[in-house]
């Protein structure tokens, strides 16, 4: 346990709309924290992105990375901007390279529907949809970033990169979450999305996979091929519960798996090494909606509840988890009756009006839970 039961959290707020979902953001894990009580944030505050990088030449400077890894978690907001990029024409992304500095090598992408929010696939099942992409984010394709060759104006080259060492880890990672999972009714399935028909790197993936899964006997192991995977998605999307895959295919899958449960403003993330964790929503800074109250918090609200139950069982802390999973409660009862419709799903709900319902029912769920204790 943390042994002044105080977690300490670099929020790097961002870009854009980044800012504007965090504040809220903050308001409710603060009324979270004191609502279950039994441990406290210590919320330090720190410059990076896009706007950094404009004013300062730098977009992730030394001091900000320092504090990043001396936090006992980062809280990241949305960055990047269109019209700011670095010398090369790539955009400036902070998450990238933390990624890459922490060893943050599995992305966790869960792909919950939301009770009273609007999906694409109600019209033909209404059964909820509960599975989780574990995308790897540390090689991959993305192995390539800054690294790609272009010869003579005529052929360019990026080379992905998979390991043995991190494959294992992430399938490792994989597992497990399946099991928790099998704990409160999972399936207890971790498929491998990959290529390995055509491409020795992805064969030899599924390969350490293979090798994964015999450690985990209780656990269903099965592949499938990225291609046929973004079809059952849409047409069967119920039969995954953990879905691995590489860091290019669970970047491109991921904002499939958004749409499947509303859209990107209902999506959270959490990115995780074997020593640091960084929560962020899985949606970009939007600047074209910067500062007219229309971009929708959840997914912020989602991936600051992640980081509670990470928190509370890494440090062995239970209110912390009670904390996030009252968040999470708070999302679902704020929803559930249909009425509050996010703009990008035709509604009026704007970021105000969202922050407002879910922080009214986290009071109303808290009280709630206190007088059941009480009896």
């Amino acid at each position: 346990m943390n042994p002044s039961s105080t977690f300490r959290i670099a929020v790097l707020p961002g870009d854009g709309i980044g800012p504007e979902v965090m504040r809220p953001c903050v308001e409710l894990l603060e009324t979270a924290v004191a609502l279950v009580g039994g441990f406290d944030l210590s919320l330090e505050w720190h410059v990076a992105g896009a706007a950094a990088f404009r004013d300062t030449g730098q977009a992730l400077s030394a001091a900000t990375l320092a504090a990043c890894g001396t936090a006992d978690a980062i809280l990241f907001g949305a960055m990047g901007l269109p019209h700011i990029r670095y010398p090369d024409g790539t955009e400036i992304a902070p998450q990238l390279d933390l990624r890459n500095e922490f060893g943050l090598f599995a992305g966790v992408r869960p792909i919950r529907s939301i009770p009273g929010v609007a999906s694409p696939l109600r019209s033909v099942d209404t059964r909820p949809i509960d599975f989780v992409i574990v995308r790897e984010s540390t090689e991959g394709l993305f192995a390539s970033r800054g690294k790609g060759v272009i010869e003579d104006n005529r052929e360019a080259r990026d080379t992905m990169v998979i390991t043995r060492d991190v494959s294992e880890k992430l399938f490792a990672f994989s597992f497990e979450l399946a099991k928790q999972r099998a704990k409160v009714g999972g399936i207890g399935r971790v498929t491998c999305a990959d290529k390995a028909n055509v491409f020795k790197s992805f064969a030899f993936f599924r390969q350490v996979f293979d090798e994964q899964a015999v450690r985990f006997p209780g656990i269903k192991a099965d592949h499938v091929y990225i291609d046929a995977c973004s079809m059952l998605m849409v047409m069967r999307p119920w039969q995954f519960d953990v879905l691995v895959t590489e860091n290019m295919f669970g970047d491109i899958i991921s904002d499939l798996g958004a749409a499947l449960i509303g859209g990107m403003g209902y999506a959270p993330s959490g990115d995780f090494g074997v020593a640091h964790g960084m929560f962020q929503p899985s949606h970009g800074s939007a600047p074209d909606i910067a500062g007219q109250d229309k971009a929708n918090p959840t997914a912020m609200f989602l991936s600051a509840a992640m980081m509670l139950d990470w928190l509370g069982k890494r440090h062995a802390q239970p209110t912390a988890i009670a904390a996030g999973k009252l968040i999470v409660q708070a999302v679902d009862e704020a929803f559930a009756s249909g009425a509050l419709v996010t703009c990008e799903l035709g509604g009026d709900a704007g970021t105000k009006a969202v922050a407002d319902a879910v922080l009214a029912a986290l009071r109303v769920s808290a009280t709630v839970g206190e007088t059941a204790q009480n009896r």
